[in-house]
């Protein structure tokens, strides 16, 4: 089965999403997927560069002319992703600032977390309304297995980079967590005290719902959840929802932080 070869457009969508409702999608990217983690579920396929190395991708101005062919955006949110780690980008903060002015909507950044370290990625990220950081291991090994970072990358920085963030954003911080099998007791009660300490404003079980394209698949930026694809893709297990509602029920009574799966 050959790849459909689809023209790059900085703007895609709208994408429907169980957390963000309708939402218009901004890909500060560009055509070659570029991220500083090869996830093992990622859904836009096997990421093409894997870089920490920020730059700019795509221009403001081009990301902008592609917003106005969808206006008045009849959406319930703008939400930068796209083609790989989104603070890659470094006119983050410029795309945000002209989203949220010519829209009028609420933007949200979906991110892996791991530039928060760098102090201008948190200025970039506390201009965005809402933002979903990616939290998928409590243990270093499970990481760098599952979420496969870039060299130098580590599970630590990470988290000393978010609690950073924390602090100082004043916005809606959900964290994000792909369960790919059921969790143990120590794995659990591990992440319910980081919860604890961090204190997100939500907290978003997922499991792979979605297919992994064998190569990368820039149509895979939007839903892709059922029927056929002009491209090979492996089906990942997923965690019941029986799982996912007992692990969503004991987060949010030891937190108290509103805790979140999709439902079938």
């Amino acid at each position: 089965m050959l790849s459909q070869i689809t023209p790059f457009a900085s703007v895609y969508g709208p994408v429907s999403s169980w957390r963000l409702g309708l939402s218009l999608g901004i890909d500060p990217i560009g055509p070659q997927s570029t991220c500083s983690f090869r996830c093992v579920y990622c859904q836009l396929g096997e990421i093409e560069h894997l870089s920490p190395m920020r730059q700019i991708f795509v221009s403001t101005q081009t990301i902008e002319q592609d917003l106005q062919p969808f206006a008045p955006w009849d959406v319930d949110s703008v939400t930068v992703s796209g083609s790989g780690e989104p603070t890659l980008a470094l006119n983050l903060g410029h795309i945000l600032i002209m989203a949220k002015s010519l829209t009028g909507k609420p933007v949200t950044v979906l991110t892996n977390g791991s530039l928060l370290d760098n102090p201008e990625v948190r200025a970039d990220l506390a201009i965005a309304d809402q933002v979903a950081v990616k939290l998928d291991a409590v243990w270093p090994d499970s990481f760098r297995r599952i979420n496969r970072p870039a060299t130098g990358i580590r599970l630590q920085q990470i988290w000393s980079g978010l609690d950073q963030f924390r602090q100082q954003y004043s916005g809606h911080l959900a964290i994000q967590t792909m369960l790919l099998s059921e969790w143990n007791e120590q794995q659990q009660a591990e992440y319910i005290a980081m919860m604890a300490k961090l204190k997100p404003d939500e907290i978003q079980l997922n499991t792979p719902t979605r297919p992994k394209p064998i190569r990368h698949e820039l149509d895979a930026r939007g839903n892709h959840t059922g029927g056929s694809r002009p491209y090979p893709v492996h089906l990942l297990k997923q965690v019941s929802t029986a799982a996912l509602e007992s692990f969503c029920d004991r987060i949010q009574r030891a937190t108290g932080v509103s805790t979140r799966y999709p439902h079938p």
